[in-house]
């Protein structure tokens, strides 16, 4: 039988930007309405014998340079067992349109290796960390969206690098989206290429399930 690796009394932590806040600081609080929510459900349902306490963290429109700047009072002080982070495509976002701050690949490499050596450092934390994802397949060349299909690769690259230097579980989303993709039109998950609707969500909290789930 299938078996959880979140154990009875471990505090589950969420932190990301928009995608994970969800309305979590609004009328869905305190998980919010997205794949933080879903997945405290699936816990439940596949674990019911297990008190597991959750927590989200995300801000909408938060990039990793945020996560840096509050990440001792949002994440340390906690003592997270679990935690899990989505993070990036507000910084590419910011890369391609020049804006305040300029998050460059660089710079994203550097704040989300602060983040996780701190975690490391000061916690007993199991990290897991999910791909920042576009839910596009235009490739024309003529749009902003094929840029960020074209530059998103390389914020990709770099929570794969954090990956093997943490040890980290991995989720690959954009992967995934793209075989969905390949399947049905993107609207069936997401009404723009960034925020998922509840099948999108859906579909974040089972790849975790799945991620943590042995036998």
């Amino acid at each position: 039988m299938s078996d959880l690796l979140i154990q009875d009394g471990q505090l589950f932590l969420f932190q990301g930007d928009s995608i994970t806040d969800c309305g979590r600081r609004g009328a869905n609080a305190p998980l919010g309405a997205g794949y933080a929510s879903i997945f405290r459900e699936m816990v439940i349902a596949r674990q019911p014998d297990r008190n597991v306490r959750f927590i989200n963290k995300g801000i909408g429109g938060d990039k990793t340079v945020g996560l840096r700047d509050r990440w001792e009072d949002d994440v340390i002080r906690h003592r997270p067992d679990w935690l899990s982070v989505l993070i990036g495509i507000n910084d590419l976002h910011t890369f391609l349109r020049q804006g305040d701050p300029y998050v460059t690949v660089d710079l994203y490499r550097e704040c989300y290796d602060y983040i996780l050596s701190a975690t490391k450092e000061q916690t007993d934390a199991k990290i897991i960390l999910l791909d920042p994802f576009y839910l596009s397949r235009d490739m024309t060349g003529h749009s902003f969206r094929t840029t960020v299909l074209q530059t998103i690769p390389d914020y990709i690259a770099v929570v794969h690098e954090m990956v093997e230097k943490y040890g980290a579980y991995h989720i690959k989303l954009h992967d995934m989206f793209q075989e969905h993709l390949k399947l049905r039109e993107a609207d069936q998950f997401c009404p723009e290429p960034v925020h998922p609707n509840h099948t999108g969500h859906l579909l974040i909290a089972n790849a975790m399930i799945d991620a943590l789930t042995v036998g």
